[in-house]
């Protein structure tokens, strides 16, 4: 079982809308981060990309479903 830094809610988290990624600071100084793509497999994980730190994203799931006609967007790319 994995030990979590903090549990935040994905409503305090801030959105690059261009890359997908929510983001959070760590105290490292860098910034937690999950993909809009992971909340969508339902993943609940923000990792930093510096640290060994992880935290919990609070989010409704239901919120974060795709119809299956629905374009995945990687980056700037949509994959159909």
């Amino acid at each position: 079982m994995a030990s979590f830094y903090d549990e935040i809610e994905i409503e305090d988290m801030e959105f690059d809308e261009v890359n997908r990624l929510y983001h959070y600071p760590c105290p490292c100084g860098d910034r937690f981060e999950i993909a809009e793509e992971e909340l969508f497999d339902g993943e609940d994980i923000g990792r930093c990309p510096s640290c060994s730190l992880i935290i919990r994203v609070i989010y409704e799931p239901e919120d974060y479903q795709r119809d299956d006609d629905d374009p995945i967007v990687l980056g700037q790319e949509v994959v159909v």
